[in-house]
C-alpha cells in the first residue's frame, strides 16, 4: 500500500473527548473487518488513504472541523463543517456500519446511493459528507462531496480524494465573524423572533401553570447567548435546563417512544409540525412555516447524555405510551426554570 499523508502531523489532529471515544472511535480494523464492512456498505472499496488513517485512529472528531468551499452551502457561505469522521466498524453509533452509519443515512434519510457517507455534520443528519464513486466506479478512487438533504440532496464537490479532504480541513476560527455583531444578531432573533408552532401550542397548554413561559424562555436563551455569543446548546448547566423545560413542554401533548423518536419523529419527513420533535421545536425550521428562534443545528450526543442522565436518576420513567417525567421531576424542572429566569 502506498504511503499517504507524508509529512502530515497527526499529533494534534484528533479531539479525543468523552463524546468522541464513546460514539466514534473504534479499535484498529483488521483486513477481515474491512472486507466485511465494504461488502455491507454496498461493495464500495474504501480508499487506501482512508484505511491507512483508520488503522492509525479508527474514527473520531478532529480538531479542525471546517472545509473551505467556493460556493455557499447549507452551513455557511464559504465552508462546510463536520462533527466527526466515521470509523470502520459496527460498534459505535457513528461508525460506517453503526446505528447512524452510512447505510442508515441512505436508507432512512434518503441520501443518494453515490457511495459512502463518511462524515456527519452539526446539522444532525441534514447534511452529509460522502465518498462519491459516480465517476470512478465502486473499486476506484472516489471524490469527496457535500450533500444537502434540505436542498433536494444537492451535491457540491469538495476534494479529489480523501487525503486531500483531510489535508484541507481547517480550524473553525478561520471563519469567525465579529463576535459583537454575532451576539447582537442572535439577541435580535431572541427579542424580535417567533417560536416554533410546536412551542406555541405547548405554551397554550401550560398557560394556567406558567403564563409567562415564552418570556422566561427568551430570558434563558438571552443568558445562553451572552455566554456563548450564539444560541447553542451543549452540556452546560443552562443547556441542560433548556433540555428539561423543552421536554416538559413537548410532553404536554405528546409522549416520546424513545430518545430517537423525541429527537426526530420518524414520521416527520412530511413537511409539517403536526408530529412534534426536538428538531422542529428548537433546532430547525424545516417546513413551509418557518420561525426565527432556533439553534440552527444540534448535537444528538448532548441530548442522549441528558436523556440517559434523567433515566439514571429516576426522573424520566417508562409509561405505556413511552417516556415521561415523573410528577416530582416536573415540579423540580418548573422550580429550577422559574428560579433561573427571575
Amino acid at each position: 500500500m502506498a504511503n499517504y499523508f507524508k509529512d502530515f502531523d497527526f499529533s494534534d489532529f484528533w479531539e479525543d473527548d468523552e463524546y468522541a471515544l464513546a460514539d466514534y472511535v473504534e479499535e484498529s480494523p483488521t483486513d477481515e473487518l474491512i472486507q466485511s464492512i465494504e461488502e455491507e456498505i454496498g461493495g464500495y472499496k474504501l480508499p487506501a488513504s482512508y484505511i491507512q488513517l483508520m488503522k492509525m485512529h479508527n474514527g473520531g472528531t478532529p480538531v479542525n472541523t471546517c472545509f473551505p468551499t467556493n460556493e455557499a452551502t447549507g452551513w455557511a457561505d464559504d465552508h462546510v463543517a463536520i462533527t466527526g469522521i466515521m470509523g470502520i466498524g459496527r460498534t459505535r453509533t457513528y461508525s460506517l456500519c453503526g446505528e447512524l452509519g452510512s447505510n442508515f443515512m441512505k436508507e432512512e434519510w434518503g441520501y443518494p446511493d453515490i457511495g459512502v457517507c463518511i462524515a456527519d455534520t452539526p446539522s444532525a443528519g441534514h447534511e452529509m459528507i460522502m465518498l462519491d464513486y459516480r465517476e470512478c466506479g465502486k473499486t476506484g478512487e472516489p471524490q469527496v462531496v457535500y450533500v444537502d438533504q434540505e436542498s433536494d440532496y444537492e451535491i457540491i464537490f469538495l476534494a479529489e480524494n480523501f487525503e486531500a479532504f483531510i489535508r484541507g480541513l481547517v480550524h473553525e476560527s478561520e471563519f469567525e465573524e465579529d463576535e459583537e455583531e454575532i451576539m447582537e444578531n442572535a439577541l435580535q432573533n431572541v427579542y424580535k423572533g417567533d417560536f416554533s408552532p410546536i412551542l406555541i401550542k405547548a405554551f397554550e397548554n401550560v398557560k394556567d401553570i406558567l403564563p409567562d413561559v415564552p418570556e422566561r424562555i427568551q430570558k434563558l436563551i438571552t443568558k445562553i447567548v451572552k455566554e456563548k455569543n450564539k444560541f447553542l446548546l451543549h452540556a452546560d448547566e443552562k443547556s441542560i435546563l433548556m433540555y428539561d423545560i423543552l421536554f416538559y413542554l413537548y410532553s404536554t401533548y405528546n409522549t416520546a417512544k424513545s430518545v430517537e423518536w423525541y429527537l426526530n419523529n420518524p414520521k416527520q419527513f412530511e413537511t409539517s409540525y403536526d408530529l412534534p420533535s426536538y428538531e422542529l421545536m428548537i433546532a430547525f425550521c424545516l417546513v413551509d412555516d418557518p420561525f426565527n428562534i432556533h439553534t440552527g443545528g444540534y448535537g444528538p450526543g448532548f441530548l442522549k447524555e441528558w436523556w440517559n442522565s434523567r433515566l439514571e436518576n429516576g426522573e424520566l420513567h417508562k409509561v405505556p405510551e413511552g417516556y415521561r417525567f415523573t410528577k416530582e421531576a416536573e415540579e423540580r424542572v418548573l422550580k429550577d426554570f422559574i428560579q433561573a429566569t427571575e
